[in-house]
C-alpha cells in the first residue's frame, strides 16, 4: 500500500501554501478545514417515542434519532457560499433542522452538506447547531465517521482537522445511559467497573501448568517436569522448509530451542488411528522425562502436537514442560478466521502475524473477503482498473480514477480506505498460511456487494471505447446499461451495487478473475479447494418489511412510509435479464442470485475446484446442495439466532449443505466487546460479544445458547429446532471491517477474542448438550449445566490471563486487554479482572500510577483511576473511572 513519505507531503503542503495564496477559493476550504471544530451530540434515540416524525419521514420501521452536530468557527469570518463539507455517516440523513443548510447523499454513507441561500456567514468564533435525523440509533461513538472534508471548485479538497483522528472521543460527546438504549425494552446491562466486578466475580485465579489451549480431547497428567532449558532436538529432515522455519519461528518466540538437547520422536501413522482419532490434524503426545513422542495421522497432526507443546511453555520462564499423554483430534473439519479487507484495507503483515496466531491455536481456514462495494483488493492480471480504480478511494465524483471515500476513508488514497495485494503478495500468503497448515479461502462477493468491480469495469469500458475498441470495452462489462430499476442496496448503493448476472459478460469476468486466482494458488504449490461465492444480501431495502406505501389505506405505526410504487427489485428493468424471464430460465427477478450461484459453481467445478461456498441466503432459492457443480457445496450460516437462526440452520444441513456456523451474535468480531458506547464496533446483531460470550458459544447445539444468552436488547428468547439434519461441518468467526480503519484496530478487535472460537471449533466441552429437535431453551429452562461451563471458562480464562496474552504480546499483537471491574465500599477499593493473571492499577489523581493487589486493598476517597496492563507494563487498557 502506498503511503505519502514525509518529504513529498512537506512539498504538497508547500506548493498547496503557495497556491492558497493567489486562490480564494482554496483560502476558503483551507479556512474550514482549518478552524471548523465539528462535534455531535445525541439528543434522543428514542426518535418516535419523543415526537420525531420518523414515520413520514420514511424511516425504517418508523426508527430515527436525532443528533446535533455542532461547527465552531475557530478562524476568521466566512461569508462564502462557494463550498461542501462532504461528511460520512453510516445512518440515512433524513432532515435538517437548520434552514441555513441541507444536507445531501451522494452514496453509501458519503453526504454533502451546502449552505442554503439563507446561509449568513460564520463568524469568528461563533457556534452553529445544525439539528439531524437519520434512521434507526447512533448508539456507540464509532457510529461517527472521522475523514469530513472541504471541497470548493478550483481547489483542492481538505480534510477538516477536528474530525482528521481516530479518537472518537474528542468529537462525540458521551452518551448517557439513557442515549445508549435503542428502545424503551432495551434491558442491556451496560458496562461499568461495577457491573463488570460482578460480572468476573466468579473468575478465580487458577494453577494452570498443565493447560493447554486448545483443550485436548484426552488429557492424562504424570507426575514431576521435564526441563527444556537446552532446547528441545527437532528432527528437521520431517517437515519441508517453510514448514520447519515456522515451527522454529514460533518456538523462537516463547524461548525454545528447537535444535537443542531434549529428543523429539516423530511418526506419521495413519493406520494406528481409529474412531474419532481418524482425522486430518489427530496426534498423539506423550512429554516424559526422557524425551517427547509424537504419533500422527498426518502431517498436520504432527503440526499441532507441536503446537501443544509450545502451548504449554510459559513463555516467561520457558525452562520446563510437565509430564502428560495426549490424545487428540479437531471437532471440525473447518475451523476458521474471515477477514473484510475491502472495507478498510488490512496489510500483509497483519494477514501474516494473523496466520501465525491461528496457526498456534489450530485454527485452519482463512476466509480473505477481497471485495465488496468499497474495494477490490486482489490484482487481477489483464484487469488493471480493478485495482487501480476499485482498490483506491478519493474523491473523484465520476470515479473513473477511484472509487468515491466511504467510512472515514477522506479525500485522498493515503490511508486504509486504499490498497490491495499485488500478485507477489497474494502467493507471499498462500506460502506463508501453507507452511501453517492452513488453507485460503478467497471470496469475490457477486451478484451484490459488487460496486467495487462494477465500477472498475466502466471505468475500463470508457478507457477501451475511447481507443476505439468496442469489443474489448464490453468482453467485461458488469451492467446492463439499459437497466432502470430503482434500488437501494443494504448500505445505501444504487444498481451499479450488483453484477448483472444476465450478462455474458458478467460469466467471462468471473471466469477470467476465478482463472487468475486459481493460477496464483498453482503458483503457491496450494491449489484452490474452495471459491466463495459471497451470494449475500442482494435485495433493495426499500422493499423490506420496515416500510409501507405512503397511500396505503390501513397504515402500520412501526412502518415508514414511502412510494413504493417508485421502488424496483434488483434486475427488474434490466431488459438482457426479462429476456432469461421470458424464456422460462428462472420463474422470477427474485430467483437470479442463485441462478448466478449455480452457474458460477459450473466456472468453478470446470476448474478442478471441489467446494462452493457462499452466505447461506444467496443460495436460498437454489433447491439444494445437489443444484450446484462441485464436489461440495458449503453455506456460512449467519442468521442470527433470535430472529430464527436456532431453527433455520438445522434446514440448511438437511438440504445437504455443508453449514459453517457463522452467527453474527456470537462469532462476529466486529461486534463490540462491551454494552459501553466506546467501544468499537457495528451492533445490529448484539451490543456485545467479548471472549468469555464467545467461548460459551453452543455451535451445535444452536438452541442452547438461549439458556445462557441474551438478544440484542438484552432480553431472553427461546431456541427450538424442528429438524435434525446432518453434522455441522465447521465454526468461523468473522471480521468484517466497516469501522475497523487499521491494522491496530484490527487487532484490537480480533484478539483475544479469536482464541475462544478457536477453543470452540477444535474442542466440544462437556457443558454443550447434544443437539435435539424439538428440545426447547430459554431463560427460563434449567438444561445446561452451567456451573460446568463457569468452570470451564475459568481454566481457559487463566490460561489466557496467565500465558497467553504475553505470548500475543511477544508476536507484537495490537490485543485488546480487558477494562478492569471495581468496586468501593467503605473507602476501600476493590478491583478484578476478565483474565486472572493480567495486573491491575489504580491512581488516585489520574496520573501517576499504582499496582493493585488484592491482599492489600488500597483506601481511596474521591474520584478514582483504574486500569489493567500487560506484563511487560507496555500496554494498558482503556482508562476508566469510579467513585
Amino acid at each position: 500500500m502506498k503511503k505519502l513519505t514525509l518529504i513529498a507531503a512537506s512539498v504538497i503542503a508547500t506548493l498547496a501554501g503557495c497556491s492558497s495564496t493567489s486562490n480564494p477559493e482554496q483560502n476558503i476550504v483551507d479556512s474550514l478545514a482549518d478552524n471548523l471544530d465539528i462535534k455531535y451530540t445525541i439528543v434522543t434515540n428514542q426518535g418516535a417515542d419523543n415526537g420525531l416524525a420518523c414515520q413520514d419521514l420514511g424511516a425504517e420501521f418508523a426508527s430515527c434519532n436525532k443528533v446535533n452536530m455542532t461547527l465552531i468557527n475557530q478562524g476568521d469570518t466566512i461569508d462564502s457560499k462557494d463550498w461542501t463539507i462532504y461528511f460520512h455517516s453510516i445512518r440515512l440523513i433524513l432532515e435538517v433542522g437548520n434552514d441555513q443548510f441541507k444536507v445531501t447523499r451522494i452514496t453509501g454513507d458519503l453526504h454533502k452538506l451546502e449552505p442554503t441561500d439563507k446561509f449568513d456567514g460564520f463568524a469568528a468564533g461563533e457556534t452553529v447547531e445544525i439539528p439531524l435525523v437519520a434512521e434507526y440509533w447512533q448508539l456507540f461513538e464509532t457510529d461517527f465517521m472521522p475523514g469530513a472534508f472541504v471541497v470548493a471548485n478550483n481547489a483542492e479538497p481538505k480534510l477538516i482537522a477536528s474530525l482528521n483522528t481516530e479518537n472518537t472521543s474528542s468529537y462525540v460527546t458521551e452518551l448517557t445511559p439513557q442515549q445508549q438504549k435503542r428502545v424503551t425494552a432495551d434491558n442491556n446491562v451496560f458496562a461499568t467497573p461495577q457491573t463488570r466486578f460482578e460480572k468476573n466475580a466468579d473468575v478465580l485465579a487458577l494453577d494452570i501448568t498443565s493447560a493447554l489451549l486448545p483443550t485436548p480431547m484426552h488429557v492424562e497428567l504424570a507426575e514431576g517436569k521435564v526441563d527444556i532449558s537446552q532446547g528441545i532436538a527437532l528432527p528437521k529432515q520431517q517437515f519441508a522448509d517453510a514448514q520447519f522455519t515456522a515451527i522454529e519461528t514460533r518456538a523462537k518466540l516463547i524461548g525454545v530451542d528447537v535444535e537443542g538437547k531434549l529428543p523429539v520422536a516423530i511418526a506419521l501413522t495413519p493406520k494406528l488411528f481409529t474412531g474419532e482419532m481418524a482425522v486430518s490434524g489427530a496426534y498423539q503426545l506423550d512429554i516424559t522425562a526422557q524425551g517427547i513422542n509424537i504419533k500422527a495421522f498426518d502431517q498436520a497432526g504432527l503440526f499441532y502436537a507441536l503446537q501443544s507443546v509450545f502451548g504449554l511453555v510459559d513463555s516467561s520462564n520457558a525452562s520446563e514442560l510437565p509430564l502428560l499423554s495426549i490424545k487428540d483430534a479437531p471437532r471440525f473439519d473447518y475451523r476458521g478466521v474471515m477477514v473484510d479487507v475491502a472495507r478498510h484495507f488490512h496489510t500483509k503483515p497483519a494477514i501474516l502475524a494473523t496466520l501465525d496466531q491461528m496457526s498456534a491455536y489450530k485454527m485452519n481456514k482463512l476466509h480473505l473477503h477481497l471485495s465488496d462495494d468499497e474495494g477490490w483488493r486482489i490484482a487481477i492480471p489483464g484487469l488493471p482498473e480493478l485495482t487501480d480504480v476499485g482498490g483506491n478511494r478519493c474523491f473523484d465524483l465520476d470515479e473513473t480514477r477511484c472509487l468515491l471515500p466511504q467510512l472515514g476513508s477522506g479525500p485522498t488514497s493515503d490511508n486504509f480506505g486504499s490498497g490491495y495485494f499485488s500478485k507477489a503478495d497474494y502467493v507471499e500468503i498462500l506460502k506463508y498460511a501453507k507452511a501453517r497448515n492452513i488453507d485460503v479461502i478467497p471470496e469475490i462477493d457477486m451478484p451484490a456487494h459488487a460496486r467495487s468491480a462494477v465500477v472498475s469495469m466502466e471505468a475500463r469500458y470508457k478507457r477501451l471505447m475511447k481507443a476505439g475498441d468496442e469489443v474489448g470495452a464490453s468482453e467485461y462489462r458488469l451492467m446492463d446499461p439499459l437497466d432502470t430499476s430503482n434500488v437501494t442496496t443494504i448500505q445505501f448503493y444504487d444498481k451499479r451495487s450488483f453484477i448483472n448476472p444476465c450478462l455474458a459478460s458478467s460469466t467471462r469476468f468471473v471466469d477470467k478473475v476465478i482463472s487468475e486466482i486459481a493460477a496464483m494458488h498453482q503458483e503457491a504449490d496450494m491449489p484452490l479447494t474452495t471459491w466463495h461465492f459471497g451470494g449475500d444480501e442482494t435485495k433493495n431495502i426499500k422493499l423490506n418489511a420496515g416500510f409501507q406505501d405512503i397511500n396505503a389505506n390501513d397504515k402500520l405505526s412501526w412502518k415508514g412510509n414511502i412510494d413504493l410504487s417508485q421502488q424496483d427489485m434488483p434486475f427488474a428493468k434490466s431488459p438482457q435479464c426479462k429476456i432469461l424471464l421470458d424464456k422460462g430460465v428462472v420463474s422470477d427477478f427474485a430467483h437470479l442470485p442463485s441462478h448466478f450461484a449455480e452457474q458460477v459453481s459450473k466456472i468453478a467445478a470446470s476448474k478442478g475446484i471441489p467446494s462452493f461456498q457462499a452466505w447461506q441466503d444467496g443460495l436460498k432459492y437454489s433447491e439444494n446442495a445437489q443444484s450446484f457443480s462441485t464436489e461440495n457445496t458449503r453455506v456460512n450460516f449467519w442468521d442470527t439466532l433470535y430472529w430464527g437462526g436456532a431453527a433455520s440452520a438445522y434446514e440448511w444441513s438437511d438440504k445437504g449443505y455443508d453449514v459453517i456456523i457463522s452467527n453474527p451474535d456470537y462469532v462476529y468480531m466486529d461486534m463490540p466487546y462491551e454494552v459501553d458506547a466506546k467501544e468499537r464496533g457495528y451492533y445490529w446483531a448484539t451490543r456485545a460479544t467479548d471472549t468469555r460470550k464467545m467461548f460459551s458459544f453452543a455451535p451445535e447445539n444452536l438452541p442452547q445458547n438461549a439458556e445462557t444468552s441474551v438478544d440484542r436488547d438484552g432480553n431472553g428468547f427461546n431456541g427450538v429446532g424442528g429438524v435434525e439434519g446432518k453434522a455441522f461441518h465447521g465454526l468461523s468467526a468473522q471480521l468484517w471491517s466497516e469501522s475497523v480503519r487499521n491494522d491496530e484496530q484490527y487487532e484490537y478487535m480480533v484478539f483475544p477474542r479469536v482464541l475462544a472460537a478457536a477453543e470452540r471449533s477444535w474442542h466440544k466441552a462437556d457443558w454443550e448438550n447434544d443437539y435435539k429437535a424439538g428440545v426447547e431453551y430459554s431463560l427460563e429452562t434449567n438444561l445446561v449445566n452451567k456451573q460446568a461451563l463457569t468452570d470451564d471458562w475459568t481454566r481457559v480464562a487463566n490460561i489466557i490471563g496467565q500465558r497467553e496474552l504475553t505470548k500475543l504480546e511477544k508476536a507484537g499483537i495490537d490485543y485488546r486487554l480487558p477494562l478492569p471491574g471495581a468496586k468501593i465500599e467503605n473507602g476501600i477499593l476493590a478491583m478484578n479482572i476478565q483474565f486472572p493473571g493480567v495486573a491491575l492499577q489504580y491512581s488516585t489523581d489520574g496520573k501517576s500510577w499504582l499496582d493493585y493487589s488484592a491482599q492489600a486493598q488500597p483506601k481511596v476517597t474521591g474520584e478514582v483511576w483504574i486500569r489493567s496492563i500487560s506484563t511487560s507494563g507496555e500496554r494498558a487498557s482503556r482508562v476508566t473511572s469510579l467513585k
